[in-house]
Parts: C-alpha cells; structure tokens; sequence
C-alpha cells in the first residue's frame, strides 16, 4: 500500500506540470493578449471621442467667430452711417429726405430696422415708419446718448417689436413645439425677439445729442444660421451619413435652426434638454459632450449668449449626427474582435499540441523518478529516438540513473571513511556558524537600510502634499495682510525656512539610502549663526520644561555644509537632550576650533544633565532603527544625522553616563 502511495504522488506532479504548460502555452492567447486588446481599444475608444469633442469644439470657435464678426459688422456699419457726410448734411438740412436715406441704408445694410432718436424725445426720422414709439431706455441708447457707441444682443418683447413693426412681431412669434427631454413649461409660444442691437452718437445741428439705433431680428433668420452651418460644415467635410446642424436660441428655444423635424421641415419652436439649459444657461459653462437634439443623439457643442446687460439669454449651438461615428467605431471593433477570434481559433490547437509533445515525455520521466524513488534503482525511461531537448534530458536521466546505481554501491563503501571525518567536518561548521552569524549581523543592518529606501517613496507623498497646501495658505495670509506683513517679517522668515526644512527632510531620507545620488548645495557658515537660527525652532520644547541654555561660542573658523542639513542634525541632537531632561537640567551648546589628525576645523558639542545611556545603548546609539523612546521615536534621527556628517568629511561621536548625562560632539573641517 505504501508503495503505491509513492508512485501516485508523482503522478500528481506531472499532472501539475501538464497544467503549467497548458497555461503557458494558452495564457498569451487567451489571458494576456485580450487584456492587451481590451486596453488599446479602451485607449482608442477615449480617443476616438476625445478627437470628436475637439472638433465639435473647433466647429463652435467658428460659429462663435461668425456671430461675434455679425455684431461687429453691425456696429460699424451703423456707426459709418452715423458719421457719414451724405447723414450729416441731410440732418444739417433740417432732415428732409432723413426717412428715405435711413430707408436706403437699412436696405442696402440688411437691417430690419433703422431710426434716430433725440435725447429730449420723439423720433426723428425711422425705417420702416414707426408703428408705435420705441423703447427709449436700452442700455446701447443711452450710452450711445452719452457719447459712445456700442452693439450687443438685447431681448425684445412682442410689445416692443410690434412698436418697432408689427411685421418684425409676427415674424418673431414661434409656436412651442413640445420636445422630449426639455424642461415643462405652461407656455404656448415664444414671442420676444433676440435682435442684433446697435447704436452710435449723433450730434443734432441744433447741439442736442441723438442716438442712431438699428438691429437686426434673429428669430427665423435662416441666412444667419445656413452661414454658419455652411462655414462650420463644408461639403464632405463629414463622413457619408452624418450631418452637421447649427441653432440659435432664444433662452432654451429654438429660433433659428436647420435642424429638421420630418419632411425637411426646421425645427423651430422645440427646446433644448434640460441637462443642457442647466449647465449653458444655469451655470454659463461650454457643453462640449454627446447631447439628444430634437430626435437624435448628437456631438454637440453649446455656449451661452449674454445680452448687453450681462445676463444670459440664449444659447449657439453647433453639432453633427453622432450615428454614423458610433456605427464605425462598432464596426471596428467587431472586426477586430472577429480577427482575435479567428487567430485563436487556429493558434490554440497548434499550441496544445506543442505542449503536449513537450508533457507527454515529463509524465514518463516522473513516472520513472517514482519507480526509483520506491526502491527499484534499475527504472529506466526508455525514451529513444527523440531529438530535442526533452530527449536529451530523457537520455540524461537515464545515464544518471545509471550512475546512481554505481555511486550507491561506492557511498556504501564510504560510509565508514565519513563517519571518520564527521567529528573534522562539525569543528569546520561550528567555525563556519560563528561566520555566519558575524555575516547575519551585517545583512540584518543592510536589511534595515533597505526597508528606508521602501518607506521614502510614502514619505515623500504623504509630506510634500500638505507642504504644496501651506505655502500656498502662507502666500495668501501675505496678500491679505498686505502691508502689515512687514510686522511678522521674521515669523514668516521662520515660516519659510521651516517649511523648506521639511520639504528638505524628504530628500534627506533619500539621501540616507542612497547618498551617492544626491548632492546638497554647500555653503560657508559661521557655526554660532547656525546654533543661533536653529534655537527657535525647539523653543516651543525648551518653554515646556525647566531647562536652561548655556553657549559658548568660541569657533572663529567657518565650516561648509548645507546649511538646512546642518540645522537638522543640530535639533535632532538638541531634541533628544530635550527629551532626556524630563525633571529640567542644563542645555550645554559650545563651539571652538580643532584639529583632527592635522586637519584644521571646528568642534561642536551639545551636551545635557539628562538621565544618561548605559555602555550597550550607547554603542547602538548610530544604529538605524535603535531607539530609547519606544513608540515615540522612529530610530532614524542618530543614523540619519551621522550619514549627513560623514558625507562632509566630518565625524560625530557620543559620550554618555548613566543618571549624569549625554555628550554629542560634532567635528567637521574648516571650509576652504
């Protein structure tokens, strides 16, 4: 029973193996090759839309610079009139024949409507006459009466066109057509008028000032609109099957379109959606996106217009028919989906069959392992004739197998020769153990340096962010405060300093793990200014406990370090003294000039009366990760400030006793 236990677990190896292979040979064909597939045509797909939305975005920019040429041709041609010889010297005439002149230009400028009116009220001259009097408060009129001239976009009611023309008034009027998706609404039809509206200053040959006013009616002005579509959308310039549309509207009504209903009739009277009037009309923002037009989904682009008092009042619009994009870009995909299938079909057959000619002899050898492995050492696995490599390891196998049986009648004959040097070879292990260990040692410090290099990638994005967010605060408290800033000058100094620091602690990290990559920017400082700058930065920990500071600034040489790394080991030093003197004590801080083996520099020590390190803490004080703090300390600090030390040719040692206190020293040469 044993025996067949054996051989059956091989078996299941080699059944393990025909999985591998079967995955190896199908993954790339069924696994990898798809995702592969499916991030292109994702990747393809946002482009194809984005490519779509660029356009319709183009298309709108020369419907927008169109409309934008429209007013400004109407402003100058009014204003042209206005200073004109032939007006001036009718109007010097006592204005007779001023109607048939105005009449003559309005035709000849294409205006619906043209009348000058005085300051001081009346209407001088009109074309066409009059039906009522016009609306003498429009934001144009009064400030072409104050003497400049402007043109904009401003909304008539039916009142105010019938006044002008009852003709202009019924050719405004559009019956609402109800239209899905659009907002509900009790009205019936759109009466007012979005007209081109102009004036320029007029000076009467009596001194009083007049104001020459034409517009233009835009409801159901389709030369207008066919201008722009055929600008924005010449002949072919869109795939056979779609179609590109332009619209103005009326607030969220269409006033002037060539969007078609059915049996090419204009779809004036419908409505926009009301997703659309919210973000156009309601929050003033571009729609550049897929939008339901009518009766049909289109790429559409909207933005808002605003008459000449600021306020939004319409909407143009420019889009094309989005069927004829999607039906090819689905009918791209369906080839190449068709393509990937029909390669699979005839790639995976051939791949099964390889890696079954290569499973095929495994199973063999396994088997024939199991034999060997239950005792029979004559097991052999016949596999001739095949040249390849699963051959030649067949072969191979055989020959060891050969060789097995020989080595295991000669290991039978050494087995008393070893149990001779047994005792030799364990007096070499125990020698090679205590390598191992000394080997340990140095692996588990390199180990713990690695696992900085894992942690500084976190650090720096967990750190940099909230920096990005305080400068930024600290830039607007400036601005606000504005010259009083000039008060706080030496906080925000601090502020800035700091916040570099901390930016800079980062790096440090990183240079900590790897410091031939990085180079800090040296400078020569005198180390009192140094310990002088860096004091305040622990004040708010020394006012915390009763700790008194001693310095000794006798160092007349300077030293050249990063200024930043040097004040980084100087409060990490001074910190850890902070920390030491719980109860209070004496902050000793000295600097004095010193050689070290002939070289010139200076000496810094920053010394405490804190509780002390024992001999064992203080030879693992430098170690990474050594910390006395527990869970406050990270163990970076000491092993951190030694590397930026060393890397200035310097050198930092400790000296400590317990319950009298801890000294630091710092040496670093004197700047060249």
């Amino acid at each position: 029973m044993s025996e067949r236990l054996a051989t059956r677990q091989p078996r299941g190896k080699g059944g393990s193996v025909r999985f591998r292979l079967l995955a190896i040979a199908l993954l790339p064909t069924l696994v990898i090759l798809p995702l592969l597939l499916g991030m292109a045509v994702y990747r393809w797909n946002a482009k194809f839309d984005a490519a779509l939305i660029s356009k319709v975005n183009g298309d709108l920019t020369i419907a927008h610079q169109y409309f934008a040429r429209l007013l400004e041709n109407t402003g100058e041609r009014v204003t042209a009139l206005g200073a004109s010889a032939r007006f001036r010297d009718t109007l010097d005439a006592g204005g007779e024949g001023l109607s048939a002149l105005l009449e003559e230009h309005r035709r000849r400028l294409d205006l619906d409507f043209l009348y000058l009116l005085p300051e001081d009220g009346g209407v001088l001259a009109a074309a066409p006459l009059l039906a009522g009097a016009p609306r003498r408060d429009w934001l144009i009129t009064e400030k072409a009466y104050a003497g400049e001239a402007m043109t904009g976009v401003d909304i008539f009611s039916r009142e105010e066109l019938a006044d002008i023309s009852p003709a202009l008034a019924d050719r405004a009027r559009l019956e609402l057509v109800p239209t899905a998706n659009a907002v509900p609404t009790e009205r019936a039809a759109e009466t007012r008028g979005m007209v081109v509206h102009s004036a320029t200053p007029v000076r009467l040959a009596d001194g009083r000032a007049a104001a020459l006013v034409g517009g233009n009616l835009l409801n159901r002005n389709l030369v207008f609109i066919d201008t722009i579509n055929d600008l924005v959308y010449r002949e072919a310039s869109l795939p056979e099957g779609s179609q590109g549309t332009a619209t103005l509207f009326l607030d969220d009504v269409r006033i002037s379109t060539n969007v078609r209903l059915f049996e090419g009739r204009r779809a004036l009277g419908t409505r926009v959606s009301s997703i659309v009037r919210s973000a156009v009309l309601g929050q003033g923002r571009v729609w550049l996106d897929s939008a339901f037009v009518v009766n049909d989904w289109y790429i559409s682009a909207y933005e808002p217009i605003t008459d000449t008092y600021g306020k939004r009042v319409g909407m143009l619009y420019v889009g094309f028919l989005e069927t004829p994009f999607t039906q090819a870009k689905y009918a791209t995909l369906l080839t190449i989906a068709i393509a990937f299938l029909a390669i699979t079909a005839l790639s995976v057959p051939l791949f099964l069959r390889w890696a079954r000619s290569i499973f095929k002899p495994l199973e063999r050898m396994a088997g024939t392992i199991s034999e060997v492995e239950s005792g029979d050492l004559g097991a052999r696995t016949g596999i001739h004739g095949v040249d390849d490599e699963i051959g030649r390891v067949a072969q191979h196998l055989d020959l060891l197998l050969e060789q097995l049986q020989e080595r295991d009648r000669q290991l039978r004959a050494w087995n008393e020769e070893l149990n001779a040097r047994v005792e030799e070879r364990t007096r070499e292990l125990r020698l090679a153990n205590r390598q191992l260990e000394a080997t340990t040692r140095q692996l588990i410090v390199s180990e713990k340096l690695a696992a900085i290099g894992e942690i500084t990638a976190g650090v720096a994005h967990e750190i940099n962010n909230p920096i990005a967010v305080m400068q930024g605060n600290l830039e607007v408290v400036r601005q606000v405060m504005g010259e009083r800033a000039e008060e706080a000058r030496t906080e925000f100094r601090l502020l800035d300093e700091q916040i570099h620091r901390i930016s800079q602690i980062v790096t440090k990290l990183l240079q900590f793990a790897k410091p031939e990559e990085y180079a800090g920017f040296l400078e020569r400082h005198a180390p009192a200014d140094v310990i002088s700058d860096t004091l305040p930065l622990v004040q708010h920990l020394l006012n915390k406990s009763e700790i008194v500071v001693e310095r000794d600034d006798r160092a007349s040489r300077l030293v050249l370090m990063n200024r930043t790394e040097l004040q980084q080991v100087l409060v990490n030093l001074i910190v850890n003294a902070i920390h030491a003197m719980s109860d209070g004590g004496t902050l000793s801080l000295r600097s004095h000039d010193s050689d070290l083996d002939g070289k010139p520099g200076v000496l810094i020590e920053v010394a405490d009366t804190g509780v002390g390190m024992s001999a064992k803490m203080l030879s693992k004080v430098f170690d990474p990760f050594f910390t006395t703090k527990r869970q406050e300390g990270t163990g970076l600090g000491l092993s951190i400030s030694q590397t930026l030390i060393s890397r200035q040719g310097g050198k930092i040692s400790a000296e400590s006793e317990e319950g009298v206190g801890t000294r630091f020293t710092i040496w670093l040469p004197e700047a060249s």
